[in-house]
């Protein structure tokens, strides 16, 4: 029976699992706060953990597969265009509604998106959460769980910071914005064609990624603003 209790390499990739989490946990909290700013006060904290909750348990069942999925191409293209996807969505202005249906729609919205957008966003980096667990799904689901509390932490700081500050809601968006291009441009489908022809697309196509994402919200908010 494995004593894992006594097993310092246990111990050691528990720690490493934690700290890569806590280094990649940035950008899930910024999607989880953008995602839950539009609830009422007394459903954001159940988006949050609900929404991080279902993420963390995604995040346990890709990392046994991350590897093989990142070996498809187009893969991160696919992802790429969702992420860019979901950061209009999130900066877009929406009409307010009320009413108890209105609200619960929008909470399991807000969840869905923050599951989505996860999945979009760990393919990259679970693969160094699962290099550290070394096979052990057990140390793998500690340490995630482990580092829930933090993600949960995060996102409600940038959410309170949010309420205070609306521009941080554009930077969150841009943050998106940047992670879809740099995934675009990783892709195994155009990353020979990219070294060959274009290098610079890896420096500029995040950019280009921030500016898409900025520019179409801009414009959305625009004409949700003129007079009908």
């Amino acid at each position: 029976m494995f004593d894992w209790a006594n097993d310092p390499q246990f111990w050691v990739g528990l720690l490493q699992i934690i700290w890569i989490d806590i280094i990649l946990s940035g950008d899930n909290a910024v999607v989880i706060a953008l995602a839950c700013r539009r609830l009422p006060q007394h459903q954001q904290r159940v988006a949050i953990f609900a929404g991080t909750g279902a993420a963390i348990a995604l995040r346990v069942t890709m990392a046994t597969v991350v590897t093989l999925l990142l070996e498809i191409s187009y893969l991160k293209l696919i992802g790429s265009a969702l992420l860019l996807w979901i950061a209009i969505k999130l900066l877009a202005p929406q009409d307010e509604e009320s009413g108890d249906g209105a609200s619960i729609g929008n909470l399991w919205q807000a969840i869905r998106t923050i599951v989505i957008a996860d999945f979009v966003m760990s393919l990259d980096n679970v693969i160094g959460i699962a290099a550290a667990a070394k096979g052990s799904v057990l140390l793998l689901t500690l340490g995630l769980m482990i580092s829930i509390p933090l993600i949960v932490f995060s996102s409600t700081v940038i959410l309170r910071f949010m309420g205070r500050y609306p521009w941080i809601v554009t930077l969150g968006g841009a943050l998106l914005g940047y992670i879809a291009g740099e995934m675009a441009v990783t892709d195994r489908a155009v990353t020979g064609w990219i070294a060959d022809h274009a290098s610079v697309l890896h420096t500029i196509g995040p950019i280009l990624g921030v500016v898409f994402v900025v520019a179409v919200g801009k414009v959305l908010a625009a004409r949700a603003a003129r007079p009908a």
